[in-house]
Parts: C-alpha cells; structure tokens; sequence
C-alpha cells in the first residue's frame, strides 16, 4: 500500500521533486531592496479598489504607520500628514489595491529554479504579497518553515508565506494508512509549524475523514488534489461530506457528476503516461450531466451548504487549449530561466510536460472540457460560493508571477465580474487562509487597521486586466502611432515595506541571462 500510495501522489504532482537540499539558500535581503517600513508613509491620490467588491473611489490619500494602515483621506490628507510622513509615493492617476494572495504555490525544484528568489520576485513584481504553499518543498528536511519565519520578519525578499503539508510528507515515519496514524500526522505537522494539509488520493474514506476531522480541531486548513486514482472511492462529493475544505484544480468535480457508473477510458489507458492522463482529462466532460440538470443542481448546492472553497487554477492547464501560443508568452526570452524552459519542453519524465504528440482534437476537447468547468465555478460563484485565485506555478509554460495574472484573466473568462475577480485575489483568498483559525483575516483588503500589503498599478486593471503582467499590455498611441508599453505593477508594499517592482524584474531578468550565459 505504502508503495503504491507514494507512487501515485508522485504522479499527481510530486513526480520529480528533488530535495531542497539542492536548493540554494534564499540570500538575505540587501539594504536598499525595499523601503521601509516607515514611521509614516504616504500614498497620494490614488484610485482605490478595496477588494471587498466595492467600486473604485479616488483620490485618495492612504497613510501608513509601520506596516498598517492608519488613515484613508478621501480627497487628500491634511497638509500635516504630508509633513510628517517619512517617503511620499506619488500615486495619482494610479489605481491601489490590495496585495494579491496566491493560493496554490510551489517553489522547490532545483532542475527549474534553482535560486527561490526568483519565484519570489516574480511573484512580488506581480503585486503577490501573500502565497500559501502546498508544499513549497517537498521531502524532509525542508525550509519550509524557516522561509515563512525569514519572510515574516523581513529578512528576506519574498511574500508572506503560509506553509502547508502535503499528508504523509516531511516526517520519516511511513505513510499514515489508519485512521489513528492520519491523526497522528496532522498533529505532527500542526507542531512544525504547518498551517494546513495538502491531500492527495490513495487512502481510504477513513482516514481522509479522521485527518480532515484531526485538521479542523486544529484550526488547520485542507485542501486535495482529488486525482482520477483515487476518484472512484473519493471524488470531491464524497471528500467534502468527509469534512474537506478547498478543492483544487478540476480533479474530483467531474467524477461527481457522471451521468453514470464509471468514467470511461479506452483499452490503452495508461495513468503513469502523463500525455494519456491529461488528454483523457478532457473527454470527461462529456461524460458529465449538462449544467441545469438535478444532479449539477444538487451538486453545487452541496458545495454551498458544506461552504467549500473552489481554487480552479484554470491557467496551470491553459496551455492544453493551445500549445504553440504558450510557448511563445511575451515574458519567456527575458523572464523565464533557461533551465525552465528545458522543463517546460515535451518529457517523458517532467510532471506536466505532457504534450508529446497533442493534437487539434486534444485542444478542442480541452477548450470544450473548460466551458463546462468554467460553467460549473459561474454557478458555485453565483450562489455565494467562494472562488480565490492560485497558480501552480513551475509548470506547462506557466512561470511565476506571470502565471498569477493568467489566472485572473481566466477567472475572468469563467464568467466572474471584474470586481469580483479581484475579491477573489484578495478578500477571499485572505479569508480562505483564515478562516481555518476562526479569523478575519489582517489584509485582503483596503481598510483602516489592516496589513499595509497593496499593489499600485498605473493603469486600471478592471478595464484591463493584462495591465497587470510585468511584461505590460500593448496599445497603439492613436495620436503617435508608437507602439507602447502601458502599465506593469509600479510598487508592491508588503508589510509597510515598498518594492519597486521594475527593480525586482530586472533583478529576475539578470538571472536569467547570467544562467544563459553560463550555458
């Protein structure tokens, strides 16, 4: 069991993950790499997006004390404040928001990056001040922890960090196969200093049910990775009656509404092939009953009565739609590592590099596989149910921070407004981390006693969320006729302290070429 159990989360998503030994040690963060915090900071005239939903309002004049905030000026702040405060950011004309929290995030694999910095500066220059981990790294022994303490107190370039545990992961006594050994594990992890559980399939309703039960008396979060192994005993119907409380990804949903029986797959099915696993992925929406129908309707009111989390990540698997424009996203020459790019190339071994031979019909069945899914979160959203952001980064051409914004946009896609796409990146992933510890959480929003974690952007990205890529958005200047570079996160504050965002791309940009170069 032991065996077959690892063998499969290892094809689920943690295939090929070398130990964090072989990563380098993230550097201390130099003096002059962020600003701050300040006694007082002031942020003038900027449009505000609060994140709760809100319309944007503006101008407005933040102030902030260390690193929360202290006061809103509608209109601007007493000359007094201006006088007082330590560094002014010039923000008008701009639009403010609140620090992006991205829920699903990785950044332990040697043979892609080696340098954690690098996803962390992407993810920082991309207005992403909080990521939760689900693993970070992978195996023993792991920093996990020592990031999350290093980045709390700043001693790091990096977001805030919120570790989870993928089960039975980290310690070195076997896999929890009882329900007692499941307990035991959460309880470990709970004493290392882990927030939450990330699941994989491979165990029986039993001890799912007494690590999700062992969790919530811990106030820790959990979420699972529902993968086609395991959906035939645990789909996400049946893992959310158990207790779970986020499903990520599409995994499980589908097997929850087959019109009948089994999913069906041909003679030649082969999981451990990554390009058959993913390319049948797709044929199961078909499979499925038609949104609208009894059991789609009893489905989602499920998932709304259990108030369950929904993390899509549809971008992580945009690239199935259509290959040949992912491999060629503006940001890959300057951005993405060479030894990333090496990772993202067709492979018979990298999780996820799975298009060896795909196809037209491949795209096509992935591109109708998506309106269903898409359809399935519209609902969920549209009854009340909380959708948050995350990226899965590192893999299928999507790079960090980059992947971010992608995701956004097809959140957008799926049907959600363009406020409520940015509550979903704030307000309610901050809420999804929280709400494990029976909290409101200390951001995820623009409000007087919050963290000061905020994105200044020169450009309004309800209108256009492609402004918010580090690579920026190209426009016509009518009045020219240049091509132009428009907007690109401007500042990113993370706990009163400010970044340049410019500044931490170029940054990535030189490890880039320097890695080229060696090559």
């Amino acid at each position: 069991m032991k065996a077959w159990t690892l063998a499969l989360a290892a094809l689920a998503g943690l295939g090929g993950q070398p130990l964090a030994a072989q990563m380098e040690r993230v550097p201390d963060r130099p003096a002059g790499e962020g600003e701050g915090p300040f006694d007082r900071l002031l942020i003038r005239g900027a449009t505000v997006i609060e994140g709760s939903g809100a319309p944007p309002a503006g101008p407005v004049d933040i102030v902030v004390e260390g690193n929360r905030i202290a006061a809103l000026y509608p209109g601007g702040a007493p000359a007094a404040e201006a006088q007082t405060a330590q560094r002014v950011v010039d923000a008008q004309g701009m639009y403010v928001l609140p620090g992006f929290v991205d829920v699903h995030g990785h950044n332990g694999d040697a043979s892609k990056a080696p340098q954690p910095s690098y996803g962390y500066k992407l993810w920082l220059a991309h207005g992403v001040t909080t990521v939760r981990g689900v693993s970070f790294y992978f195996g023993p022994d792991t920093p996990d922890i020592s990031d999350t303490r290093r980045s709390a107190a700043n001693t790091i370039t990096a977001p805030r960090l919120i570790p989870y545990a993928v089960f039975g992961d980290k310690w070195d006594r076997g896999t929890p196969e009882t329900p007692a050994a499941a307990r035991e594990w959460v309880r470990w992890a709970k004493a290392q200093g882990y927030w939450g559980v990330k699941f994989f399939n491979g165990y029986s309703p039993a001890v799912f049910e007494a690590a999700f039960d062992e969790a919530e008396k811990l106030q820790m979060g959990t979420v699972a990775h529902l993968a086609q192994t395991g959906v035939a005993e645990v789909n996400a119907r049946t893992a959310v009656e158990l207790g779970l409380d986020d499903v990520t990804h599409f995994y499980g949903h589908f097997e929850s509404l087959l019109k009948a029986g089994l999913p069906h797959y041909p003679g030649d099915y082969n999981y451990f092939d990554e390009q058959s696993r993913f390319a049948w992925v797709a044929r199961l929406a078909p499979q499925a009953v038609e949104p609208g129908s009894e059991k789609w309707e009893d489905y989602v009111d499920l998932l709304i009565d259990e108030d369950v989390t929904l993390s899509p990540t549809f971008n992580i698997y945009a690239a199935s739609r259509d290959v040949m424009r992912a491999r060629g996203f503006d940001w890959h020459a300057k951005y993405t590592l060479p030894s990333l790019g090496d990772f993202y190339a067709p492979s018979a071994t990298n999780h996820g590099s799975y298009y060896k031979d795909w196809t037209s019909e491949d795209e096509v069945a992935w591109r109708n596989f998506y309106a269903k899914w898409f359809e399935l979160t519209k609902d969920f959203h549209d009854r009340g149910g909380r959708v948050t952001a995350g990226s899965d980064p590192g893999y299928i051409y999507q790079t960090w921070g980059f992947a971010y914004i992608g995701e956004l946009e097809m959140l957008r896609e799926a049907g959600l407004s363009p406020l409520a796409v940015i509550r979903a990146a704030t307000l309610d992933g901050a809420r999804s981390l929280y709400e494990p510890l029976g909290q409101e959480p200390p951001m995820g929003r623009i409000a007087v006693g919050q963290l000061a974690d905020l994105v200044i952007v020169p450009e309004n990205p309800l209108a256009n969320l492609k402004v918010l890529y580090g690579t920026g958005h190209t426009r016509l200047n009518r009045e020219t006729g240049a091509i132009e570079q428009v907007g690109g996160v401007r500042w990113t504050i993370k706990d009163g302290i400010v970044f340049d965002a410019h500044a931490l791309l170029a940054d990535v940009a030189q490890m880039v070429e320097e890695q080229r170069q060696a090559r």
